[in-house]
């Protein structure tokens, strides 16, 4: 099926149910580019989400999601409990059922001519990427780009996609007009690795030459060394190469968690660990069993890890909005020797007992310990109704059962 093909009065015969006839609001397209891919367009009836801070202080921010799940399919993905709100699962749907919603930039435009619009700074990127694979088709970002400096309104982008790189002049002419934050998602540095567990992301070393052509037009862009995997990309001999490659693509600074594990996604993890790295099963049982984030002792671990290989690189540790987990402003940096700020929401951890010569937080968890609230880098606001409820509301009446694949229950 040609991408030009598609009529808005088509219609097809392998939709979803219910959406077999595309003259409504909602369409289903399938293309051979993109082999096992649904996309759904919908037709947004609204473009900014105001997402609440997960510290309960009444303070919010602002994010734009011009798709809804994922095709880079990165296995440890927070976002992908997301997506059940659509009535599609947390695994495979969310790497191959994309929602699109093809009139973003209009409806932006709109809401951002609102005299009650106070120009608060808006992030992408936050929950899934505005430049995964799709973008080079449906181009949704330049409107988005466009409709919020001539608005001034202030915006950061945090993505995977190399496809940003299309966009630099006019990210260029948008920073003339509003501060513009970027900042290129780069976890794994080890390229084997990195198919296994983000296999629809660009290379790493195609990531990071994204960095150094944002730097040398000008830009700031950050490095976001998040998740680290515990027993996996903790190494020094990792985190130094990651590290050290990030400096040398200019980036302005890089931030680092360790991997936070949502109830909805350890079941994809945990599936995915069984298949590939069996010794670690028990490992990550012990941490994650009842916290949603790495023990408070791993996280100390890894911040006196990574703290002097920062200072060994001249490299300055960037801070994070808690709200919305975007870099913030570039500006706003903390010492490379300064430990890095638990984000709010983000709970204590579990104190727990190291054994010897082992890395922290791998004791058995216990009840008093688990990690309570939810995690900054997720959107708060989980939607009344979904983008395809509202343009068919028949939609989940006439969805075929789903049979849910058989998981493991480590956590």
């Amino acid at each position: 099926m040609r991408w030009s093909g598609q009529a808005i009065d088509a219609t097809r015969s392998d939709a979803l149910p219910g959406l077999e006839s595309n003259s409504g609001l909602v369409r289903s397209v399938t293309t051979p580019e993109f082999a096992g891919v649904t996309f759904h367009e919908v037709l947004a009836k609204s473009a900014l989400n105001r997402v609440p801070a997960a510290d309960g202080s009444g303070t919010y921010g602002w994010t734009i999601n011009p798709y809804r799940g994922c095709s880079h399919a990165c296995v440890y993905c927070f976002a992908r409990p997301t997506h059940t709100y659509l009535e599609f699962d947390g695994g495979a749907d969310f790497d191959q059922q994309i929602v699109v919603k093809t009139n973003v930039a209009d409806v932006l435009r709109r809401e951002l001519r609102k005299p009650s619009w106070d120009r608060h700074p808006v992030a992408l990127g936050t929950n899934t990427d505005p430049y995964q694979r799709a973008e080079g088709k449906y181009r949704l970002m330049p409107g988005v780009i466009r409709a919020l400096a001539e608005s001034g309104t202030p915006f950061s982008i945090l993505t995977k996609g190399t496809l940003l790189r299309r966009d630099i002049p006019l990210l260029v002419e948008a920073a003339r007009s509003v501060p513009v934050d970027l900042a290129m998602s780069i976890a794994v540095y080890d390229d084997e690795l990195q198919q296994q567990v983000e296999p629809g992301t660009p290379t790493t070393a195609a990531r990071l030459a994204t960095v150094r052509a944002i730097r040398d037009a000008g830009l700031t862009c950050s490095v976001f060394l998040m998740p680290v995997l515990p027993y996996i990309t903790d190494t020094r001999a990792h985190l130094d190469d990651a590290i050290g490659r990030a400096a040398a693509a200019g980036a302005s600074s890089v931030m680092y968690s360790a991997l936070h594990l949502r109830p909805g996604v350890k079941p994809w993890w945990s599936a995915w660990l069984q298949r590939t790295r069996p010794d670690l099963v028990e490992r990550y049982r012990s941490m994650y069993l009842d916290n949603t984030y790495a023990p408070k002792d791993y996280r100390r671990w890894l911040a006196d890890r990574v703290r002097p290989i920062l200072r060994a690189h001249g490299m300055g540790l960037g801070t994070v909005d808690p709200t919305t987990g975007s870099m913030g402003f570039s500006n706003r940096l903390v010492n490379a020797g300064g430990a890095p700020t638990t984000p709010a929401g983000a709970g204590s951890g579990a104190g727990l007992a190291t054994p010897a010569g082992a890395r922290p937080g791998t004791a058995p968890a216990t009840r008093a310990g688990a990690v309570s609230g939810p995690s900054p880098f997720e959107e708060q606001s989980r939607p009344t109704t979904s983008p395809l409820k509202r343009a068919d509301p028949g939609f989940v009446q006439r969805l075929a059962p789903r049979v849910e694949p058989a998981l493991p229950t480590l956590f």
